[in-house]
């Protein structure tokens, strides 16, 4: 698994609880990564101006066409405001259907780097989109957070 460096959002530094959320993207060809790669590195790029975003990692599995990010959030409040973010939206319109997502969230009394990406590998481990009797859904339906 590759990881990105940490990505620090505008509530870095802020104490107290977070919500952590994991995406997890399969796609179904190979292809389509190094844009949905191009597309996250943009959305990374404005992560210091998102209201409530701790900070991130983006990850990757180019051989599974796995990749995702790990956010970390002040709220959930704070997440649902980025899923709703137009330049979000457009990402999730433009590779809908062209693979399945899985996700994951937790609430945590605050940020440990280390704690958090380790449980973050736990779920991406066990993740539903490794396994297509779970059900979970194609790329663009939601988030299921």
């Amino acid at each position: 698994m590759l990881r990105s460096s940490w990505t620090a959002g505008q509530a870095h530094g802020h104490s107290g609880p977070v919500l952590v959320s994991v995406t997890d993207f399969t796609l179904d060809r190979l292809r389509d990564l190094p844009g949905v790669y191009g597309a996250a590195r943009r959305l990374a790029a404005h992560w210091p101006e998102l209201d409530g975003a701790y900070g991130m990692w983006l990850w990757t599995i180019p051989t599974a066409r796995r990749c995702g990010a790990v956010a970390v959030w002040r709220d959930t409040a704070a997440l649902h405001g980025f899923i709703a973010w137009p330049p979000h939206v457009a990402i999730m319109r433009a590779y809908k259907g062209r693979g399945t997502l899985a996700s994951a969230t937790w609430q945590a009394d605050g940020f440990d780097p280390r704690a958090t990406w380790s449980q973050a590998q736990a779920v991406l481990r066990t993740s539903p989109s490794q396994d297509p009797s779970r059900g979970n859904g194609a790329a663009g339906a939601g988030h299921g957070h």
